[in-house]
């Protein structure tokens, strides 16, 4: 498989990335909050590593298994069960939950494979999915593999990383 070169995802282009997009939170006032699987902490590191953070910071959540996801953020073991915790479905799920008790304007999680194992043919590995509780409108995207270039587990977690805070900036930007 070829894979595109994104030169955008490096970890300098993201550590400005999130600084802009705190920097845009800050400015807006807007509340944020985290719930991460395969990236486990790494959203709300880099969230934190900003100084003001605390203004706009909410919670950080790692759910990484399912019965933190069902017991922490209220994701039905049946949606699991039917869709797979790497999915979509689990993705709005968690970021729902997230909504119910963080409260945050924008409330994001992550879901995926980060490898080096875990993939199927179905789910290769590099397969992640962002759910959105954005002022109350939630959707989902799902991680181009066009944009990892380092499938790495380490490059997988960045890419998802940069596409999560591109995403965001991009919802601030059109509000």
């Amino acid at each position: 498989m070829k894979i595109m070169e994104n030169s955008g995802c490096t970890p300098e282009n993201l550590d400005k990335l999130v600084t802009s997009v705190v920097k845009l939170l800050l400015y807006r006032g807007v509340s944020i909050s985290t719930a991460e699987s395969c990236t486990g902490g790494l959203l709300s590191e880099l969230i934190t590593a900003v100084s003001g953070a605390s203004q706009i910071f909410q919670l950080g959540i790692c759910t990484y298994s399912e019965q933190m996801k069902t017991e922490f953020l209220g994701v039905s073991p049946d949606i699991m069960r039917n869709y797979g915790v790497v999915s979509r479905e689990t993705a709005l799920a968690m970021a729902a939950g997230l909504k119910k008790i963080s409260g945050a304007d924008i409330c994001v999680s992550v879901t995926g494979i980060a490898g080096p194992g875990g993939g199927t043919p179905e789910k290769p590995v590099g397969t992640v999915f962002t759910g959105f509780d954005i002022f109350g409108r939630l959707t989902s995207s799902q991680l181009p593999f066009s944009t990892i270039t380092d499938f790495s587990r380490a490059g997988i977690r960045m890419a998802a990383a940069y596409h999560i805070f591109e995403t965001i900036k991009n919802a601030l930007t059109e509000v």
